[in-house]
């Protein structure tokens, strides 16, 4: 299987993030992401603006703690911008990592809580895109039909798809969170141990947790096919020099796309100029593997 590249910007604003979206798009990349912040430039806002000079790149979130968002509000600004895009929105979903720029406007509500509005937040977002009537009665949110004003359905049917973090308990025989992101369209996959949260180091470790999150779509009689494991990764920092660069390898592990997630990049003119020249120079990946398979 072929793997997909994109790349996650930093830090930009959205005449920023729309120009390199268009960037991107010249230069191969399958994906441009942005993330959401509590208080900050509006992601669906700079999705919305790359919608609008690009035509192929695929758009997304890495990614949208979806318990601090309402439902519905979710649902209006995806299916919005998967209108505009004509159909080429992701939306990657979590629960959100705690930080100062979270806590100082909203409290902590525990991880139970926060877990459970994910999971109904995701049912909402899934009941509204698929269509009226909907209705749903759940522990912190609630729909009834409605066809007041209702907006035209997604390009992306049945509706826009979902990559869910999904994190492997080490030590752990039930594995909840793999359980939910199997039940979605894709898995931002990450391993939890006594020490530490981080996303997997090898191949082998990958393969390990793409192989439950399997298990899990075929027990709820999912299919497989067509559904996407995400790598974030950073050609240019730490990562090279410990990881496997070959695409091959990865691909074998699971990997449906490789994203470029640029986080130690300064913010400022100088780290977008940077970021700049890192898009310009088209994935890398996709690059050595062209190399490599040229005649002669």
């Amino acid at each position: 299987m072929d793997v997909r590249y994109g790349f996650v910007v930093p830090y930009a604003d959205a005449r920023e993030f729309s120009e390199l979206a268009a960037l991107g798009e010249r230069h191969g990349w399958d994906g441009i992401f942005t993330w959401e912040a509590v208080f900050g430039v509006d992601a669906w806002v700079s999705l919305s603006a790359a919608a609008m000079t690009t035509e192929a790149i695929r758009l997304g979130t890495l990614l949208t703690p979806v318990p601090r968002i309402k439902p519905w509000d979710l649902a209006s600004r995806v299916g919005t911008v998967d209108r505009l895009s004509n159909g080429r929105v992701i939306l990657g979903a979590g629960l959100g990592a705690l930080h100062e720029g979270w806590t100082a406007f909203e409290a902590d509500e525990g991880r139970r809580t926060r877990a459970e509005k994910l999971d109904e937040g995701l049912a909402i977002y899934d009941g509204l895109l698929k269509g009226q009537p909907f209705t749903y009665a759940g522990k912190h949110y609630s729909a009834k039909p409605t066809d007041f004003m209702l907006p035209a359905p997604p390009v992306q049917q049945p509706r826009p798809p979902v990559w869910v973090v999904g994190a492997q308990v080490v030590g752990r025989a039930r594995q909840p969170s793999l359980t939910r992101a199997a039940r979605w369209d894709g898995l931002l996959p990450q391993i939890i141990n006594p020490a530490a949260r981080d996303k997997p180091t090898t191949p082998e470790t990958l393969a390990q947790i793409v192989g439950l999150t399997r298990a899990e779509r075929e027990k709820a009689g999912l299919p497989w096919e067509g559904y996407d494991v995400i790598l974030e990764a950073d050609s240019y920092g730490e990562f090279v020099k410990t990881h496997p660069m070959d695409p091959e390898v990865w691909s074998q592990a699971g990997v449906t796309w490789w994203i470029e997630s640029w986080w130690s990049l300064e913010r400022g003119k100088e780290g977008l100029a940077e970021l700049r020249r890192r898009v310009e120079a088209a994935p890398p990946l996709r690059a050595t593997r062209r190399r490599q398979t040229a005649p002669g």
